[in-house]
Formats: structure tokens, C-alpha cells, sequence
């Protein structure tokens, strides 16, 4: 960032500041009959000087996620509630399709014991599942990182792979494709089933089909949401025994169905060739 937006990025501060030293200064002149509201200064995209979040226009981003700095997030990816994705000191890459679970945190490496600068790489389809932290590693396309795990600088975890939930991955670790790796630390445990593979790719898509319907309820207008509240309240009395005696058909309106693609017994069969 050049002199100039220094200076436009103060001046909007200070505008900023001022309105809330305005507020402030309002609540106190109301006594004891004023309200005064708690300002969040969360910001789910946020920029550190000229290194600014890039998001697709078809990811999804969750309200109370941050995604800081130097972040690339792909298409159809979605950041659940609660994760940090943090590219200060280097960057971060997530891919297309990949899902990183509630609570999880990313972050990345300026320097560590083996001198390496290491930015944080996610590829394409991968599950990152909750509370789980990646620091400075590589995670290739279609691989799984279970629940809780911790992986740490310089860990390469290879397509088709899987991390144990809970596992913690000590640096310069490689796991190979097709590989189940757990435990404290990180040991091999197996050979993933062809099933097992093929859940990796599905998980992918699930989370993808879903982080569309939280991105709809998360833009619906305020009367909207009421709207949906009253109908919920309506259908949630009805008895479908008295109305088939009494020949009453009832269809349940459209805004309270959810989509097909994100029921597992509704989730359309990939075509076998």
C-alpha cells in the first residue's frame, strides 16, 4: 500500500472513530433512559495493508469465520462457523470444492527450527474437519484430515490420503497416497478401502451441496426469515391422522422443504460407466 492509501485508510478510521465517540457521547446526554449498543468489529474478509482475501463468487464464507491477509479460496469451497484462515507472514491456498470444518484454524510459517518459509497449500475436494489446525503444510487433492488434528510445518499430505481425527502430524511428515496415518505422534495405521476413497470425494460434495443452503438462509432479508418462522409454527401442528379423516390434504409450502442434494437418501447416484 503506496502513501495515498495510507492516507485514505487513516482518514477512514478516524471517520469510523469518530461516529462511535458520537454514539457514545449521545447515550450519555439520554441518562438513564439510554441504550447502548455493543459494536462488533468483526470482519469475516479482512485485509492486511495491500495483502487482501480473494473469494470466488461461488464460495461460501460463514458470518463468524475470518479469513485474513493472503487467502485464495476457490470455487464451491466453503469456511465454516468459527475457522480462521490467517495469511499474514505467507499465503494460504484452498482449492476448489474443499470444505474446512467448524473451529478450524490455518495458518502459516515466516521462519521455524528448519529455516523454511512455508505457505499453507489445500487442493481441490479436500475435508478439513472441525478444530482441526494446519500450519505452513501441503494438503494434495482428495485427501481427508480428520476431526481435531493437528498438522504441523513442513507436512505433506498427499492425494487420497487420510489424517485419523485427533492425529498430530510432526513436521516434515509425508503421507502417502492411499495411507490411513494416526496417533501422538502420527504413525501409519493402515491402507484406505476403496470405499473409504470414494467417501472422500462424496464428503467433498456433500459439504459443497450444503455450504449452499447456509449461504441462502445466511442473505435472507429479515422478514423473510419471520415469514419462515410462522410457517414452521403452522405446519408444526399438523396432525396428518386427523386430516386424512377428514380428507384434508395439506402440501408443506416449498420454503420449508430443504433441497434433494443435501438428503443422503436423496443424493443423486454418480452415473457408473
Amino acid at each position: 500500500m503506496g502513501t495515498l492509501g495510507k492516507a485514505i485508510y487513516t482518514v477512514g478510521f478516524w471517520i469510523r472513530e469518530t461516529g462511535q465517540a458520537i454514539d457514545r457521547l449521545g447515550s450519555r446526554l439520554q441518562g438513564n433512559y439510554y441504550f447502548q449498543e455493543q459494536l462488533s468489529r468483526h470482519r469475516t474478509l479482512m485485509n492486511i495493508f495491500d495483502k487482501a482475501p480473494v473469494v470466488d463468487k461461488d464460495a461460501f464464507v460463514a458470518p463468524s469465520a475470518s479469513v485474513i491477509g493472503d487467502v485464495h479460496v476457490g470455487r464451491g469451497s466453503s469456511i465454516w462457523y468459527g475457522c480462521v484462515l490467517r495469511g499474514d507472514v505467507n499465503s494460504i491456498s484452498v482449492g476448489s470444492g474443499t470444505n474446512i470444518q467448524d473451529n478450524s484454524l490455518v495458518h502459516v510459517a515466516k521462519s521455524n527450527l528448519s529455516g523454511k518459509v512455508l505457505p499453507t497449500i489445500i487442493g481441490d475436494n479436500v475435508t478439513v474437519g472441525h478444530s482441526a489446525v494446519l500450519h505452513g503444510c501441503t494438503v494434495e487433492d482428495e485427501a481427508f484430515v480428520g476431526m481435531g488434528s493437528t498438522l504441523l510445518d513442513g507436512v505433506f499430505v498427499e492425494k487420497n490420503a487420510m489424517v485419523a481425527a485427533g492425529a498430530l502430524v510432526r513436521q516434515n511428515t509425508r503421507i502417502p497416497a492411499g495411507e490411513v496415518w494416526g496417533g501422538n505422534p502420527a504413525k501409519f495405521l493402515r491402507k484406505l478401502t476403496d470405499e473409504e476413497i470414494a467417501f472422500i470425494s462424496q464428503s467433498a460434495t456433500n459439504y459443497t451441496n450444503l455450504a449452499q443452503v447456509h449461504a441462502a438462509e445466511n442473505a435472507k432479508p429479515f422478514d423473510e426469515i419471520e415469514f419462515e418462522k410462522l410457517l414452521r409454527k403452522k405446519f408444526a401442528r399438523r396432525d396428518e391422522d386427523y386430516d386424512s379423516m377428514l380428507g384434508v390434504v395439506r402440501e408443506t409450502p416449498p420454503e420449508l422443504i430443504l433441497p434433494d442434494n443435501i438428503l443422503p437418501d436423496k443424493a443423486p447416484k454418480p452415473s457408473q460407466n
